[in-house]
């Protein structure tokens, strides 16, 4: 009997694996296959088995996965409504090293997969605004400084709730600490024994010692580290072996050896005893080890701090109060209460409360917190401005247009932290070796023993023993697991602070490989703020200014650049709209609608043949000296006749031509792709030294040209910012979107600019050439020094030097070894792009 079911909350290989395991091991069946891709999983059984027996068996495993019958939709049981998380974060958490793919939770704990300790997302919408309170009416708490209405004393502000990587620091600090007081007692006894005439054997004699060492050392298991053990004892009991399975086994081995040994010293050979009669203890290798282990969750959770501090910059930028105007007055209010349309008024050096446009007033403000780029920018009515930002020397109106997670701040901080969760394909590598790793490991500290016992010198057991332990403790697979999520997090985040906001970690790598880059021409190479040079008429029959009122008419329902400049210019002029009925936009070539009952189109020449209007050789000649220019020409239509056009001029940008040399000289081929006509690509061409370059492409030209690409073996990124670029944008192995463009060519990215100009992808090329980099230099390191580390410790130098490597030397290195791949990703932190 076979039977398929949907399998829910799986995002990796090892889910896949887990989930197989965990149903094959039901009694019954025959055989489980897990798909990952179809999230499927098909169970062969004796004979039929109720899916609430899965259900079950996956419960017991930790609820993380749930099975269903095909076609079953899956419903999140949500017993009560989620309460507001206390503290500057968001309360939700994800493994730094990624071993679940971009799986959250919704607790503070430490991963099930790797054991390390979950790290909480920041986000705005959980930035606390400050409150005051009496300090002897804890019960009184207001918005804002004043005094207590119960007893009169000042108010003083309350304290912050601290985030979850403060608290955990602090939570690790306090057991350090613990550790630390304990530990070296144990270390001072242990290490007198190599004095002669140790003044310890004359207080009293050794055993006696070793019992107070055995004391000592119960605060540091049993409290200080003694997570570590519950997390080996849980890698274990779930088979994802970890750093911690390490630790666990090699301090929880000598743990046990030396109280065994306290307490049956008969059972132990002669070499495991000292002159005295008594068991050689190793609590002083124990507390010593685990204290540096601890030592090392303490530096990493301070390190991991760093590694988002990014956003937690761009969290410093969203301002708690903001002026709203209320019946002409000035009330000053909460961020929270701001809602959409609200008037408000911005101060010279406040930071701007949310995303809207000025209403009234001019000012420079500072856009380099989201853009990266220091000059301020001018702005005046009819301008947007973004939240965060810092307005300069002279106030505005405002109105509110995006409020909350809406706003490009919240945007910014939300896609940072989808991205930093994100698995680059490189990490695959270390995934391969991590999860062969700890069992080698293990392999390894047996042979060490056996080799050790066989042929080391006397004592032998004593030296097997140490050494065995030795090659368990410097082992460091969160070395491999840290090397790429480490570098993307930072790499991301620096990324957000130039303006560059990458949607996910493949993105970064694949960048580094871009051969090919094809460019739009409207909005991308060129300002996209279109402006109207001249509307012109081809007979007698229409006057200009009629042909205008058509054009202004046809563009009220389009939300195209050019439309746009068109009725600005209608305004300009005072044009009487007509209305229009069945209006379409036909993509790449123009629009249409019924205007007094006549068919009228306006558009490119595919436009005109698509609304079976001839143009003219005449009218080509005309349209031709414009487009020369590098002007764009639209014709209009009346029921088949060709009667006018439209000149428009679209600037280019200043940093187009510098960003296009700049990324030729990497060796980066640039195409401009356009859907305008020859002569006007021509033009453009010309001034930006482009060589390669197609003019009258449509949605479906630019999709086959990337595809032809692609089959040659280029790595194409692809830059565009409207909807007859989404596409192409998709297809290509990088899209780039102007965050000036629209939501569709956003979405359909890989890579957003704010800034929405060319020199934005030089950014984001040197960035990710940087990020592989780093990459590289942590894989290779985390690596090399696991190579060499194991040897040494398993003691191949001894019989050349006599060197052999201590289990609390182990300990420190390894300990090192992951807070040094968290500290050269913090290096990216200091990269110019």
């Amino acid at each position: 009997m076979k039977h398929t079911y949907h399998i829910h909350g799986m995002t990796c290989n090892g889910c896949r694996s887990h989930v197989e395991e965990t149903l094959s091991k039901v009694e019954g069946v025959l055989k489980a296959t897990v798909n990952l891709e179809k999230a499927e999983a098909t169970i062969e059984m004796e004979s039929h088995i109720p899916i609430e027996k899965f259900q079950e068996a996956l419960k017991k495993d930790g609820d993380r996965y749930s099975i269903h019958k095909q076609g079953e939709q899956h419903q999140h049981s949500v017993a009560k409504k989620k309460e507001q998380p206390k503290g500057k974060g968001t309360g939700t958490f994800y493994c730094p090293m990624h071993c679940e793919g971009d799986k959250t939770y919704d607790v503070s704990r430490d991963c099930p997969v790797c054991g390390m300790d979950l790290v909480e997302e920041q986000n705005l919408s959980a930035t606390s605004k400050e409150q005051w309170t009496c300090s002897m009416h804890p019960e009184i708490i207001k918005d804002e400084a004043g005094s207590c209405p119960i007893c009169g004393m000042d108010l003083v502000p309350m304290e912050v709730n601290r985030s979850a990587e403060e608290k955990t620091y602090k939570k690790l600090l306090k057991k350090f600490r613990i550790a630390s007081v304990f530990t070296l007692p144990i270390f001072v006894i242990a290490m007198s024994e190599m004095l002669n005439n140790n003044p310890l054997y004359d207080i009293m004699e050794q055993k006696n010692w070793n019992w107070i060492q055995f004391a000592l050392s119960i605060p540091v298991v049993f409290y200080a580290t003694w997570m570590f053990f519950e997390r080996a004892y849980r890698s274990i009991k779930t088979w994802n072996l970890n750093m911690f399975t390490l630790i666990g086994i090699g301090a929880g081995v000598a743990w046990l050896f030396s109280v065994i040994g306290m307490l049956f010293p008969d059972v132990f050979p002669e070499q495991f005893k000292t002159e005295s009669g008594a068991v050689h203890v190793y609590f002083e290798a124990t507390t010593v080890i685990l204290t540096l282990v601890l030592l090392g969750q303490l530096l990493e959770a301070r390190a991991h701090s760093k590694t988002n501090s990014a956003v937690k910059e761009l969290l410093k930028l969203a301002p708690n109060k903001a002026i709203k105007i209320v019946d002409g007055e000035e009330v000053e209010v909460s961020i929270d209460e701001i809602e959409l349309n609200d008037i408000l008024k911005v101060k010279p050096g406040d930071k701007i409360p949310v995303d809207g446009v000025i209403t009234e007033g001019k000012t420079t403000i500072d856009e380099s917190m989201i853009t990266g780029e220091p000059i301020p920018v001018n702005k005046s009515q009819e301008d947007k401005v973004s939240s965060g930002t810092i307005n300069g020397n002279q106030s505005f109106l405002m109105k509110a247009e995006k409020v909350g997670g809406d706003t490009l701040l919240s945007q910014i901080i939300h896609m940072v932290n989808d991205a930093s969760r994100s698995r680059a394909p490189i990490q695959n590598l270390a995934d391969r070796v991590s999860g062969y790793f700890v069992p080698v490991v293990v392999l390894i500290s047996i042979i060490t023993f056996i080799v050790w016992s066989i042929w080391g010198p006397e004592p032998v057991y004593v030296y097997a023993f140490v050494n065995a332990i030795a090659v368990l403790i410097i082992a460091c697979p969160c070395a491999l697991g840290l090397a790429t999520p480490m570098s993307v997090m930072v790499g991301v985040g620096k990324g957000a602070q130039n303006g560059v906001l990458i949607k996910n970690a493949e993105a970064l790598e694949k960048m580094d490989k871009v051969n090919t880059l094809i460019v739009d021409k409207t909005g991308t190479i060129t300002e996209g703020k279109p402006t109207v040079e001249t509307v012109g008429a081809f007979n007698d029959t229409l006057s200009e200014k009629e042909v205008l009122q058509y054009i202004v008419s046809l563009n009220t329902n389009s939300e195209h650049p050019l439309a746009e400049a068109t009725i600005e210019y209608g305004k300009e002029h005072n044009t009487e709209i007509l209305k229009a009925e069945d209006f379409s936009a036909v993509t790449g070539k123009g629009v249409e609608a019924k205007i007094d009952g006549k068919q009228v189109a306006l558009g490119n020449p595919k436009m005109m043949e698509y609304a079976k209007a001839d143009i003219t050789s005449k009218m080509r000649d005309e349209a031709k000296s414009y487009q020369k220019q590098g002007k764009t020409v639209s014709y209009l239509s009346i029921e088949e006749t060709v009667v006018g056009y439209v000149v428009i001029r679209d600037k280019i940008k200043e940093t187009s031509a510098k960003a296009i040399k700049a990324l030729q000289d990497k060796g980066i081929d640039v195409i401009m792709l356009t859907g305008d006509n020859q002569d006007t690509a021509q033009a453009v061409a010309s001034e930006l030294n482009l060589a390669d370059f197609k003019a009258s492409m449509l949605p479906e030209d630019k999709l086959k040209e990337v595809e032809k690409l692609q089959e040659k073996g280029k790595v194409v990124a692809m830059a565009g910012d409207g909807i007859n670029d989404a596409p192409a944008l998709a297809k290509s192995d990088i899209g780039i979107a102007m965050g000036t463009g629209t939501d569709v060519a956003i979405e359909s990215a890989m890579i957003t600019l704010v800034k929405g100009d060319l020199h934005g992808i030089v950014k984001a090329r040197n960035l990710s050439v940087s990020v592989m980099k780093n990459i590289k230099q942590n894989l290779f390191f985390a690596l090399i020094y696991n190579t060499i580390g194991l040897p040494i410790a398993a003691g191949v130098l001894f019989p050349f030097f006599g060197i052999l490597l201590s289990p609390m030397i182990a300990a420190l290195a390894m300990s090192f070894s992951s807070v040094s791949v968290i500290a050269n990703a913090l290096r990216l932190r200091t990269i110019k792009v």
